[in-house]
């Protein structure tokens, strides 16, 4: 079995997981776990597994799937917390269902992780970890955009522990599955990590710049929210702008016109599109994915290893 094999294996395994004889919970679950995504996260569980001497996909599928529920769960929250529309291309739950089925739905996704997670013993302390720093770093990133005190700093621990923990923790219990040495589980985490960490400011870098049918989801919320990478940049010092929020907590440029128009993002695009603000987070992104590289270095050669180096590129270069 290769990784794209075994992803479907994930794909379908999700789908099973949330079956139940409560309707709008199963066919919730299963419109937004059916519009696909990147599925990153079960990758670097599968990638890490087979990188350290794992030989049969089938022990990590099970651990891989419970990652994407994880990340899937979060979404469907998100969307309730941001009002996002589209998510994957498709109506968000919230969007089709309403705001309290989408949460019940969450809640939901999250309890099969349970589920899932109920023969792996130490594993389950992994994503104990990781899962209390997921809603640490939303509820620190609400409570930044809330207060208007959105910098660099705050923003790197924001999305260190709600998005790099995460894939950490996939391409670490990836390589415990696989036996890996202390070593390699550590480089695992490393890597997972730092490449956690690119992918986000990606992300953001995105939210900025692409639409919505690019992105498959509500573009320029987190901008509009004021959160994200760019709004951490325009309210850094050293750019030699500040900033505040207006009187409905929209993110502003002291310079600039508040963030409220017919279509509310032109007017911050154009700002953040005239600095230099992409190409410092496209550059910190390709130093981090450098540096995931670097962590490899104590794997043994294979096809998983020369994937999992190419993914570090490909997390930066991506267009959506």
């Amino acid at each position: 079995m290769n990784h794209e094999q075994a992803l479907v294996e994930v794909d379908a395994l999700l789908k099973k997981i949330v079956d139940s004889d409560v309707d709008v919970l199963r066919d919730a679950s299963r419109h937004i776990l059916g519009a696909g995504g990147k599925r990153v996260r079960p990758r670097l569980a599968l990638l890490a597994y087979e990188a350290v001497g794992g030989t049969d996909l089938n022990e990590v599928i099970p651990v891989a799937a419970a990652v994407e529920l994880v990340h899937t769960a979060t979404l469907v929250h998100d969307d309730i917390n941001d009002h996002g529309s589209i998510r994957r291309g498709r109506p968000t739950v919230n969007a089709t269902w309403g705001r309290t089925f989408a949460l019940l739905t969450g809640d939901f996704l999250f309890t099969k992780v349970y589920q899932l997670m109920a023969p792996y013993g130490k594993l389950n302390e992994e994503f104990a970890y990781a899962t209390v720093a997921l809603v640490e770093g939303e509820t620190l990133q609400a409570a930044a955009a809330k207060s208007g005190q959105l910098d660099r700093e705050t923003y790197m621990r924001v999305i260190a522990k709600k998005t790099a923990v995460l894939f950490a923790m996939a391409a670490k219990v990836g390589a415990m599955i696989g036996k890996g040495t202390d070593a390699q589980i550590e480089a695992a985490n490393q890597y997972g990590f730092n490449i956690g960490l690119a992918f986000q400011i990606v992300d953001d870098i995105l939210d900025l710049i692409a639409d919505s049918k690019q992105l498959g989801k509500t573009a320029g919320l987190d901008i509009a929210q004021g959160r994200g990478l760019a709004t951490a940049l325009a309210n850094s010092s050293s750019n030699g702008h500040s900033s505040n929020q207006n009187g409905n907590g929209v993110a502003v440029l002291d310079d600039a016109a508040p963030i409220a128009s017919a279509d509310p993002m032109d007017a911050f695009k154009a700002k953040m599109m005239s600095g230099n603000y992409i190409q410092e987070g496209r550059q910190q992104a390709e130093q981090l994915a450098q540096l995931a590289t670097m962590a490899l270095s104590v794997m043994p050669p294979s096809a998983a290893l020369d994937e999992m180096i190419a993914l570090s590129k490909a997390v930066v270069d991506r267009q959506f």
